[in-house]
Order: C-alpha cells, then structure tokens, then sequence
C-alpha cells in the first residue's frame, strides 16, 4: 500500500480521512492530561484572544503554576509507576500502595497537579473561562478521587485505611 506522507494511504476518502480524524480527537479528549495539559491551554487562549480582540493579557507570575502542576503531575505519576507499579492513568491499578514522595502528604498529588496547573492557567491569562474550567474540575476530581479510594480500599484493605487516616486527600494538613 502507497502512503501520502507518513499515515495516510493514497485512495483514502474524504469519509475515512473525516472518521480517522474523528476517533482521535475522540481519544484526545478521553484523556484527561490531554484535556488540562493541551486542550484546555488551547480554548482558554483562544477565547481570550477572541473576548479581548487580540490583546492577550498576561500574568507572568502565573507561569509558576503552570510549571508547578505540570511537573508535580508528571513526576508524581513516575514514581508512581515506578514504585507502585501498573500504568500511568487508572484504568491499570498499581500493584503496590504507594505512600513516600508527594503521597506522603497528599493523596491525590497527580489530581493536585492538575488542578493546580488550571488554576495557573485562569491566573496567566486572568481568564474566567479558566476559572470556571478549574471549579469544574474540580468537582470532577474529587468525584474521581471518591471512586479511587474506594478501589483502593478494596484492593489494599488496612494497609489503605491506615493510609487515609494518615494522609489528608487534597491539602497537607488541611483538606
């Protein structure tokens, strides 16, 4: 088979090429890093580009948010699957419980960073769209979180609720 450039064969029609472009922007959204780290950057600049008439305000104090979650997310979900085994996201649980690093202060360190990129993403950008996209989320990852520790509870018993009445799930000490 002849290819036009690296992925596409030649005699492809517009309705695969349409259902092809389709199914991965459908996975893209079912991602959720994908979602906070790409998309969402993606719209609220646009947006804001779009409301302000091409005149971008920026925080640049808002970019350590940025990097803050971003980072915390991706090293945290290393080490998770580094020391707890499984994969990256929670459709493969780990195999081990695991509680240094960030987890020894935070249940929830990967759904922090995320959150805590949103948050840097409506401060950059002084975006309610951001705001709102964070208040969102939010409320999502909780949900998620909620779902989470109860198959956790399951797969690790004690060792889990042990962990729970150690560690808080949102904020150190707080939350």
């Amino acid at each position: 088979m002849r290819y036009f450039g690296k992925f596409l064969p030649i005699g492809t029609t517009s309705r695969e090429l349409f259902g092809r472009i389709t199914r991965r922007f459908r996975r893209l959204l079912a991602s959720t890093p994908a979602r906070t780290f790409f998309l969402y950057p993606l719209g609220v600049i646009a947006f804001e580009l779009a409301v302000r008439r091409g005149d971008l305000v920026i925080e640049p104090w808002g970019a350590l948010l940025l990097a803050w979650g971003y980072l915390q997310y991706r090293f945290t979900g290393n080490c998770r699957v580094r020391h707890g085994g499984g994969g990256p996201g929670i459709t493969v649980p780990p195999e081990h419980l695991v509680t240094d690093g960030l987890y020894a202060y935070t249940r929830n360190p990967m759904y922090l960073g995320h959150l805590i990129f949103m948050l840097g993403l409506a401060v950059t950008f002084r975006s309610w769209l951001a705001l709102i996209l964070f208040a969102v989320n939010a409320i999502w990852f909780h949900r998620r979180a909620l779902d989470d520790e109860a198959r956790l509870r399951a797969q690790f018993g004690t060792q889990y609720m042990d962990y729970q009445a150690r560690v808080k799930r949102w904020i150190p000490g707080v939350l």
